[in-house]
């Protein structure tokens, strides 16, 4: 994806060359395919290229609108031929997107952004009334930082040049590390007190005295789509998720997609061959990437992306992942890293991913994330029970209850009590087990930010949408939080796109039956039925794919010596994140092959080693307190396992 920077000065002081230049130093990594500056008196706008298309090529970047607008726009419009027809008088299909955004924000100010689809991030200048506006998609699958004070304000697609060029340290958002430990940090947050993200489906505003931040677009709790047959759900459902992956597959060079041998990927790439065979794409060609690990005996995949290969008659890419490359304490951290989730090592698979990349030019990699959330990879029949139990539907409700009760071998009672308890406060019902905060967090840290560390969950509402749309909702803003903590790439650059998360998908998804999705015994049950003869059988009737916990376990029992020295020393411990003690003994219990919560325990980890680099960078303000000097030389390059997980789906 491209990327874009700009500052305004609010003051009058002339724009600093020498700070943009910094910037778009910064900046040029990611940018591969040229430049554009608009500096004209107190503002200062970069722009850097990363083509993907073959309007975009044609693009000259920062673009100004006739009515002398400034627009900085890095994304994928979707439905150019529609807008087109609605601004014919001054556009043509082969019309670039950013034209046509500018185009569309001539005609109808803000209210455009609702119109829009695609992935997509796009900061607008007015010199006239000295206004300024960054907006975002629905998903947030791109990003838009901003750092906002009395004297400028600065926006950036990249994190780390707000950070590295402000001339001073940050004090640190505390909230965004709880979030982190636990379910993702709300996607209004970066880790420093000052700097924010613009959150998915909205924008910002600055002028005049004016900061407000504002939605534009939102699902529609009110959309209802319901067809007489199963037939009718299975045809929709294959047209909208058809026209998503077409639109994903609008690159003049070739297309890489992530094949894991589950039914995410594995559809993706199904699809796409039908797609390409049937009527074409723009993309010249598809290509597959897989990643295998066969001394892991809970992760054999090779026999389903062979499956597929098979079907489609090409191999693929294979990258063997191995787990002690995966999870490694052991090297020095050298790059600055603005988040505690961007990875930056040199691993084996990672660069043999790069090399891959530059092999078959691709510059689009498509990932099946989403396709769990969205699509029932969780079979629970609790959102379809709470729709019952809310609309007070006991006929049904029993017959449900008793179905899912022989489905899942549990009591009746049981699954009702579940679906119940959701509309009760957790005081009175506590909070489930999964969403406790873990035992080595500081008490105080814990009681400051207990919304973030249970995840931001919300009870269910008894009057207004349905429960299974509130779940919904619930289920879309974990991805965009989880897609907010996504580091930018390099090394060549690429753009990564999200067939599952599509806005039409959703909304249909979101539209139809819950039984549709889900039914006893069944997940994915839509998918599996719609997607027969275009996906293996092998690939939808497998089982659900197991999570991996091996292998860090093994990693932490061999390098448990330098991680228990750790202990005593912990950053997070000075700031009162972790009781250093407790985390320890955490420690020494995954040493030992016990349970304990392994994901936290790792992301605890990460937010330490990336603790100590930001720190001893002078990027971080800690009151006067500072890291201890006696700190073992461990490495921040563990991977985290939610990226682990997400590679393999």
């Amino acid at each position: 994806m491209s990327v874009q920077f700009g500052r305004w000065n609010f003051d009058g002081r002339s724009a600093d060359r020498e700070y943009l230049a910094k910037a778009a130093g910064m900046l040029a990594p990611y940018g591969p395919d040229g430049e554009g500056a608009y500096i004209k008196d107190n503002v200062g706008i970069l722009f850097r290229a990363l083509h993907t298309t073959m309007e975009s090529r044609n693009e000259v970047q920062p673009h100004i609108a006739p009515s002398a607008a400034v627009l900085t726009w890095d994304g994928r419009l979707d439905n150019r031929d529609e807008l087109v027809r609605e601004l014919n008088a001054v556009l043509n299909t082969r019309s670039t997107d950013v034209s046509i955004v500018a185009a569309a924000y001539e005609r109808w100010g803000t209210a455009c952004f609702a119109k829009f689809l695609g992935d997509w991030a796009v900061s607008i200048w007015n010199p006239t009334n000295r206004s300024l506006i960054l907006a975002k998609d629905p998903i947030g699958t791109h990003h838009l930082y901003y750092s906002l004070d009395q004297y400028q304000v600065s926006w950036s697609s990249i994190l780390a040049p707000l950070v590295l060029l402000a001339g001073k340290s940050f004090a640190l958002e505390e909230e965004y590390i709880a979030g982190w430990l636990s379910f993702f940090p709300a996607t209004h947050l970066t880790p420093y007190i000052g700097i924010h993200s613009v959150p998915p489906s909205s924008f910002l505003s600055l002028g005049s005295g004016e900061r407000t931040v504002r939605k534009y677009w939102d699902f529609d709790p009110g959309r209802k789509i319901r067809y007489r047959t199963d037939a009718e759900y299975e045809e929709h459902f294959r047209a909208v998720f058809t026209g998503s992956v077409r639109r994903r597959l609008r690159s003049d060079s070739p297309v890489l997609a992530e094949l894991s041998g589950g039914m995410d990927s594995s559809s993706i790439v199904c699809v796409a061959d039908m797609i390409l065979a049937r009527e074409g794409a723009e993309t010249p060609r598809l290509d597959t990437i897989s990643y295998y690990d066969d001394s892991e005996p809970n992760w054999n995949e090779r026999p389903y992306f062979a499956k597929v290969e098979e079907k489609r008659g090409r191999e693929g890419c294979h990258i063997r992942v191995a787990s002690d490359d995966l999870f490694r304490f052991d090297c020095q951290i050298h790059d600055f890293s603005a988040m505690p989730g961007e990875d930056k090592r040199a691993t084996e698979a990672a660069s043999t991913f790069a090399a891959y990349r530059r092999s078959c030019r691709t510059r689009v990699v498509l990932s099946g994330i989403g396709g769990d959330e969205v699509m029932g990879g969780v079979p629970t029949p609790l959102p379809e029970l709470a729709d019952l139990f809310a609309g007070a539907r006991l006929p049904e409700l029993a017959h449900q209850l008793k179905n899912w009760a022989l489905a899942k071998r549990r009591p009746w009672m049981h699954l009702l009590v579940e679906a119940a308890r959701g509309f009760f406060p957790p005081a009175l019902v506590g909070v489930p087990r999964y969403r406790r905060p873990v035992s080595w967090l500081h008490p105080r840290f814990v009681k400051r930010h207990r919304v973030a560390l249970q995840g931001y969950e919300r009870r269910l509402k008894l009057l207004g949408p349905a429960p299974t749309f509130q779940e919904n909702v619930a289920a879309i803003d974990a991805l965009r939080r989880q897609l907010a903590c996504e580091g930018p790439s390099e090394g060549p650059p690429y753009e990564k796109r999200y067939p599952y998360l599509d806005r039409q998908l959703l909304e249909f998804s979101y539209a139809i039956p819950r039984e549709q999705l889900v039914r006893p015994g069944q997940r994915r049950s839509l998918m599996r039925r719609a997607l027969v003869g275009i996906v293996p059988d092998e690939v939808l009737n497998r089982r659900r794919k197991a999570f991996v916990a091996r292998a860090p376990m093994a990693a932490i029992a061999a390098e448990y010596v330098g991680l228990a020295r750790m202990g005593g020393h912990m950053a997070s411990g000075v700031l009162g994140i972790v009781s250093p003690a407790c985390f320890s003994e955490t420690l020494q219990k995954a040493r030992s092959g016990r349970e304990v919560p392994i994901v936290p325990l790792l992301r605890t980890l990460q937010v330490e080693f990336w603790l100590e680099n930001v720190w001893n960078r002078g990027v971080l303000d800690a009151g006067g307190r500072k890291p201890a000097d006696a700190r073992p030389a461990l490495a921040a390059n563990i991977f985290s396992a939610e990226k682990a997980k997400n590679e393999r789906r």
